[in-house]
């Protein structure tokens, strides 16, 4: 179970992946070291998976996404997913239950690519797309609790 150190350390963390271990223990009133061992425990216990920095898709030139429904034609699961693994544009995919088997989210430059890109799914797959417009909300992390305290 984790406390409310672990709780404001992965606070912290997402706001900003690169504060200091310096930082991180002044604002925690603690040592550098104790600071650093709970960190390795968050992430030997896996809490912690990676430090990623959040990129802008619209200044790397992106500027459509759309949501891909698909659902694999008959005996073409394997290759629907291999297919969804090598495309680049697809930042993000679920395989989930119901009638469709996947849902991936692409990054376009322009609504051009979105045909070419589909294109390379047409003989495997059924797919249904939606355009993004806005994301009112982000990937996050969920609401993080310690014992007895919750941190919403």
């Amino acid at each position: 179970m984790m406390d409310w150190i672990d709780i404001t350390l992965l606070t912290a963390l997402q706001r900003n992946a690169r504060t200091s271990l310096a930082n991180l223990a002044r604002a925690l009133n603690m040592s550098g070291p104790s600071v650093s061992e709970r960190l390795k425990r968050l992430e030997e216990q896996r809490v912690i998976e990676a430090y990623v920095p959040v990129l802008n898709i619209k200044s790397l030139g992106y500027t459509l996404e759309a949501i891909v429904r698909m659902q694999p034609l008959p005996g073409q699961l394997k290759a629907l997913e291999k297919q969804i693994i090598d495309t680049p544009n697809i930042t993000e995919c679920d395989k989930v239950t119901g009638e469709d088997c996947f849902i991936a989210r692409l990054v376009l430059r322009d609504i051009t690519e979105l045909d070419e890109i589909l294109d390379g799914f047409s003989t495997i797959a059924m797919t249904a797309t939606s355009i993004v417009k806005s994301s009112p909300v982000k990937r996050r992390t969920p609401p993080l609790q310690s014992a007895g305290r919750s941190t919403t």
